[in-house]
């Protein structure tokens, strides 16, 4: 599907992301969740990929994409899409294979996240509310504390009791700015939230993330085929 749509609206995720809403006008967008559209300005050439950070419940209600985009030092994520509300972009898609799953045998489901790889995991962690489940956990590394996207929705989810959540920085951060855990994903971050071997987990972020996520799992008992990956960055 090729669409052409404005941009609704664009607000502050962290230093480096923003988060932008495309109005689809009314067109249905059907997708599953954790895939992805290429995206660019309208009539320009250059397209990248960008997760649907929204599930398909939010689509459909609200009438709109939202997307998590990464952006350099000066607030823009490059020439292909210049962030605008009102800016025309051009819409292919969806794509992607690295999605949740329409009827997953499975009833706990353990989401993975680095940097901005939270993107698609959110649409399936949002979606995975609304199918049959028994827990649902959340482990999320940033750099800083500074750069976790949706961090207020994901602790007031926590807070509810509809998510289980960990948070980690990886870079040294001034005493008193930081609480929580430090440092890369680890066994013992994850054994919280990994409730047996029959847990779906889903990894998405850099290279060593998802190079690393699925051989601590499997050190934890779950098996490689209810671990999926994807990179991102």
């Amino acid at each position: 599907m090729l669409l052409t749509r404005p941009v609704l609206d664009i607000s502050v995720a962290t230093p480096r992301a923003r988060i932008i809403h495309v109005d689809l006008q009314g067109t249905p967008f059907p997708f599953e969740p954790g895939q992805a559209i290429w995206l660019g300005a309208h009539g320009q050439p250059t397209r990248k990929p960008y997760s649907i950070a929204s599930a398909p419940e939010d689509v459909e209600r609200e009438g709109r994409l939202e997307l998590l985009v990464g952006v350099d030092a000066s607030g823009e994520p490059g020439p292909h899409l210049p962030l605008r509300p009102g800016t025309l972009v051009d819409i292919e898609g969806p794509i992607g294979r690295f999605t949740f799953p329409p009827v997953p045998t499975e009833s706990r489901f353990l989401f993975i996240a680095g940097g901005t790889g939270i993107s698609p995991l959110r649409s399936m962690l949002r979606h995975s509310v609304h199918v049959p489940h028994e827990a649902i956990g959340l482990m999320y590394s940033a750099r800083l504390p500074e750069e976790f996207a949706y961090a207020d929705e994901f602790r007031a989810m926590a807070e509810a009791g509809t998510i289980e959540l960990r948070l980690t920085v990886t870079r040294d951060v001034e005493p008193g700015n930081w609480t929580g855990t430090r440092g890369r994903i680890t066994r013992d971050d994850l054994l919280p939230l990994l409730h047996d071997g029959q847990t779906l987990c889903f990894v998405c972020g850099p290279p060593a993330l998802v190079d690393e996520m699925p051989k601590v799992l499997q050190s934890l008992g779950v098996p490689r085929e209810r671990v999926r990956t994807e990179e991102w960055g």
